[in-house]
């Protein structure tokens, strides 16, 4: 890997763990329905200024029913799952929570396409279980019967990931730009028939209509570009180790901006959570310095 690709990696990171940060600042005032609108607006429109850029057609029209549905289990449902629970968890929970994603790919594909589960993977599934369960333990007993419901919206969003991820096993070929740009739009459309029924709560501050902006256009749009110029430069299996610094990144901003505690249970439940997901997908750290140095 080159120096290059190793800071844009990290800088991918970064930036989708101050995601949760930023639902964190905005989520009490906006309410789920019009924080992830605004999020998926100002993420197709981006994209849509980098199509009209590179002279790119969206194929919106010759495939709306694969668009709809990675906008649906790819953005719109879990942003507003995550987004429920960013009122009342805080960063390094729900950044740890979304790293079960890959747990729940792998669970998913057993049932849907039959894919095997190894002992290793099965071990795994058992760590990642613990870990999250230390987490969201602690977290119960630190805010009280209210967590219950949040806990479960975050568990269920990474559900919704493992989906998305499966679904695409056998959707239909679409480049990688125009799914995420296509997928953006799908979630605009799914999530406007919400906001009458999920208003905002009060009117927000010009720093949390910031944090919504930044969400928007910072941490989906550009970390969409960043992604796919990753998977072009060190391959898509590389790419998605960017999984395993999103949850010390999301640690690190709560702790940092929002004076977050990072206690034992945080440091273990992450510790339990990635080694678990390494087991699962049977990421290796040591494999992918190898091959990144074969590479260059």
């Amino acid at each position: 890997m080159s120096t290059a690709s190793f800071l844009r990696l990290v800088c991918l990171a970064s930036i989708w763990g101050a995601s949760f940060l930023f639902m964190r600042i905005a989520a009490h005032s906006f309410g789920p329905a019009y924080l992830i609108e605004a999020r998926v607006g100002f993420a197709a429109l981006s994209l849509l200024l980098v199509a009209i850029y590179l002279k790119r057609k969206l194929p919106f029209i010759q495939h709306p029913r694969h668009f709809f549905t990675i906008g649906l289990f790819n953005t719109a449902l879990p942003f507003l799952l995550f987004a429920y629970s960013a009122q009342t968890l805080n960063a390094s929970t729900l950044s740890i929570l979304n790293s079960t994603a890959a747990i729940w790919g792998a669970v998913i594909g057993f049932f849907w396409h039959k894919s095997p589960l190894s002992f290793k993977a099965i071990s795994g599934l058992a760590l990642g279980v613990l870990g999250v369960a230390i987490l969201v333990g602690w977290d119960a007993m630190r805010i009280g019967e209210g967590a219950t419901l949040p806990i479960i919206a975050g568990v269920m969003a990474a559900c919704c990931y493992g989906i998305a991820t499966n679904y695409a096993k056998n959707a239909p070929q679409v480049s990688a730009f125009d799914n995420a740009h296509g997928n953006m739009w799908a979630a605009v459309l799914i999530v406007l028939p919400l906001l009458p029924f999920i208003p905002m709560r009060v009117v927000p501050t010009e720093t949390e209509i910031l944090a919504v902006v930044a969400l928007g256009v910072l941490c989906t749009g550009v970390a969409y570009l960043l992604y796919f110029r990753l998977i072009a430069d060190i391959g898509p299996a590389s790419a998605l180790s960017v999984t395993f610094l999103i949850p010390v990144f999301g640690i690190l901003w709560g702790y940092l901006i929002l004076d977050e505690p990072i206690g034992i249970n945080t440091i273990a439940g992450t510790i339990l959570v990635l080694s678990g997901t390494m087991m699962v997908t049977g990421f290796s750290p040591t494999q992918l310095i190898r091959k990144s140095a074969e590479a260059s």
